[in-house]
């Protein structure tokens, strides 16, 4: 599988797609990020490791964006986002990137799979992404339109 940690940079094919991200012209980089979402979630059949990684990372910069979210620390991040460059993301990311992540984390995922395989049933850092990026009113609480 190629990882050396849960994070979601912490893998090779994360950290591969990560400096594809880097490396393109900052006008293709929003698209990248939806393409990487877009593929995940909207893939039927068995959904790719690579597929399912790269997901992982985009949903982790959609989650850096949102009030609440996890900052972007990791050194296999893309180097601009960690050098504090801009990403313009479009609104629509958030509940797509959560799309995405439910699909990583269900049946016919390869991702799933090799976690489970080793020994993993549990996913508290995908989990904690999917909370950031799915808010929830509070009773009483009037949504904004």
């Amino acid at each position: 599988m190629g990882a050396w940690g849960e994070g979601p940079f912490e893998n090779d094919s994360a950290a591969d797609w990560c400096d594809g991200l880097h490396d393109a012209h900052p006008s293709e980089r929003r698209g990248m990020v939806r393409a990487a979402l877009t593929t995940a979630a909207h893939t039927t059949g068995y959904l790719d490791y690579d597929d399912a990684a790269a997901a992982i990372a985009a949903a982790a910069i959609v989650a850096s964006r949102m009030p609440g979210g996890p900052p972007i620390t990791s050194t296999y991040a893309p180097n601009f986002l960690l050098a504090g460059d801009a990403l313009e993301l479009d609104d629509d990311l958030p509940e797509l990137a959560a799309e995405a992540l439910a699909r990583v984390l269900g049946d016919d995922s390869e991702w799933r799979e090799l976690w489970s395989e080793a020994g993993a049933t549990q996913f508290p850092h995908l989990e904690k992404l999917r909370a950031v990026l799915t808010p929830t009113e509070l009773p009483g609480q009037i949504g904004l339109l």
